[in-house]
C-alpha cells in the first residue's frame, strides 16, 4: 500500500526523495527490517496469547531425550511467521503483481490448512489432526491454482534472448534497456547442463503438430507434485527446535538471489540465464519471509518457547515450492532443499523396508533407529542443538552449491 502512496507522491506531486520507493532493493530492505521487528517484538505477544488459550504441544512418548520437557510448549507459532511476512508485503510490495498475489494466496491457503490441523490436534484432542486425505486435497487444490495461473495468465512470461545489443548502447554511454520481447513458455532450468533450459511441452512432441497447446497437461501436474512434496518435506523436518525454520531461511535466501537476478535484465544477461519479467518483485516477499523466519528463531531455538506447528511448516513448504516454480528453478529443489528431501526419503525408506521385511520374514525391520532422520541421530545420543547446527551447515553448503549453478554448467 505504501508503494502506491509513494508512487503518487513521486509521479503526481513530484515530492523529492519519494522516488527511492521504486527500487526493489530499498523496499526489500524495509520489508526485512520490519518483519524482523514484528516477529521478535509482537512474536512474544502472540506466544503469550497462545499460552493463555492453552495452545500447548501434546508430546507422544517416543523415548527421545528431553522430550517430556517440551510438553505444554505453545504451538501454532506459524502465525508469527505468517503475520510478520504478510504485513511488510502488503505495505511495501506491488500488490497487483501476479507473483505477489500467488505468494499471498499460497501463504493464506497453506496457513489455513495447517491451522485446521493444529486446531484439531489441540482443541479436539485428536493427535492425528486433519486427516491426510484432506491435507492432500488442500495441497492439490493450491497446485491447481498456482499451475493454472502460471500457465494461462498473460502476465507470466519469459525472455531467453537478452543479447547485449538489446541492452547496451555503447560502453561510454548510459545503459539503455529496451522493452523485451516476452513470450509464454513452460521452459524451466536444468542445473549443471550447458544448454540448461528444458521445456515441458517437448515431452508431448511425439503427438505431432500443435503439441505446445497441451503442455498444461504436463506442467500443472508437475506443479501439484512439487507443492505437495515440498510442503510435506518441510512438515517432516519440523521435529526439533530450530531445524525447519533455520534450514528454510537458508533455502529461501538462496531463492532470493535467483529471483533478483532472474528478474533483472542486466544480471540475467550477464549470467546468461532466463529473464523473467516482473519476477523481481518477489524479492520483497522473500526479504519479509526471511526476516520472519529469523525472528521466529529467536523463540524457536533450543530450548524452544514456541513451536511453529503445521500452521508454519506447511506454509513454509508451500511458499518455497511456489517460489522455485515461479523463478523456473524447480529442478534445483532436490539440491537446494536437500534437507527436506532426505527427511522425506528417510520416512519412505523406513516404512517401505519395515513392510517388506515384515511380509518376508514375519518381523518388521528398520533401516534407521527412528525416522525422520533427525530422530535417528537423537536416538544415537546426539544433542538436538548439535543436530540442528550440523543440518544448518549442510543446508548452507547445498545453498551455495545451488547458487554456483548460475555459472557452473
Amino acid at each position: 500500500m505504501l508503494y502506491y502512496l509513494f508512487e503518487y507522491l513521486d509521479k503526481i506531486l513530484d515530492v523529492p526523495g519519494t522516488g527511492v520507493f521504486q527500487y526493489i532493493t530499498f523496499r526489500s530492505a524495509l520489508a526485512l527490517m520490519l518483519s524482523l521487528l514484528l516477529s521478535t517484538i509482537y512474536g512474544k505477544r502472540i506466544i503469550r496469547f497462545l499460552q493463555r488459550q492453552q495452545v500447548g504441544e501434546t508430546v507422544r512418548e517416543l523415548g527421545l531425550a528431553g522430550q517430556n520437557e517440551k510438553a505444554g510448549t505453545p504451538t501454532m507459532g506459524g502465525l508469527i511467521i505468517i503475520f510478520a511476512t504478510l504485513v511488510p508485503v502488503i505495505l511495501f510490495a506491488k500488490l497487483h503483481n501476479i507473483y505477489i498475489v500467488l505468494l499471498i494466496v499460497t501463504t493464506l491457503w497453506m496457513g489455513i490448512i495447517g491451522f485446521i490441523d493444529d486446531y484439531i490436534k489441540i482443541f479436539k484432542k485428536d493427535k492425528e489432526g486433519l486427516k491426510g486425505i484432506f491435507k492432500v486435497v488442500g495441497q492439490v487444490g493450491l497446485g491447481l491454482i498456482v499451475g493454472t495461473v502460471l500457465y494461462f495468465s498473460p502476465a507470466v512470461t519469459v525472455r531467453t534472448d537478452t543479447s547485449t545489443s538489446d541492452i547496451f548502447k555503447t560502453p561510454t554511454e548510459n545503459v539503455i534497456v529496451q522493452s523485451p520481447v516476452e513470450e509464454k513458455s513452460t521452459a524451466t532450468t536444468i542445473p549443471f547442463f550447458k544448454n540448461n533450459e528444458f521445456d515441458y511441452a517437448e515431452l508431448l512432441a511425439w503427438t505431432g503438430e500443435g503439441y505446445e497447446k497441451w503442455a498444461w497437461l504436463i506442467f500443472i501436474p508437475v506443479v501439484i507434485f512439487i507443492i505437495t512434496a515440498v510442503s510435506n518435506g518441510a512438515n517432516l523436518t519440523d521435529g526439533i527446535d530450530g531445524l525447519a525454520a533455520g534450514t528454510s531461511a537458508v533455502s529461501v535466501l538462496a531463492l532470493g538471489i535467483f529471483t533478483f537476478v532472474s528478474g533483472n535484465i542486466i544480471f540475467s544477461n550477464y549470467l546468461n540465464i532466463m529473464y523473467i519479467p516482473n519476477s523481481g518483485e518477489m524479492t520483497v516477499f522473500i526479504a519479509a519471509f526471511v526476516g520472519s523466519l529469523i525472528g521466529f528463531l529467536w523463540y524457536n531455538s533450543y530450548p524452544a518457547s514456541v513451536f511453529m506447528g503445521d500452521t508454519g511448516s506447511l506454509t513454509i513448504g508451500g511458499i518455497i515450492a511456489v517460489l522455485a516454480i515461479a523463478v523456473r528453478k524447480e529442478m534445483l529443489i532436490p539440491l537446494l532443499c536437500g534437507i527436506f528431501l532426505v527427511e522425506n526419503f528417510s520416512v519412505v525408506l523406513q516404512v517401505a523396508y519395515f513392510k517388506y521385511t515384515k511380509k518376508r520374514f514375519g518381523e518388521g525391520r528398520r533401516i534407521f533407529l527412528m525416522s525422520p532422520l533427525h530422530h535417528h541421530y537423537q536416538k544415537k545420543g546426539y544433542h538436538e542443538s548439535k543436530i540442528v547446527t550440523r543440518f544448518w551447515i549442510v543446508a548452507i553448503m547445498l545453498a551455495i552449491l545451488s547458487i554456483v549453478t548460475l555459472k557452473l554448467r
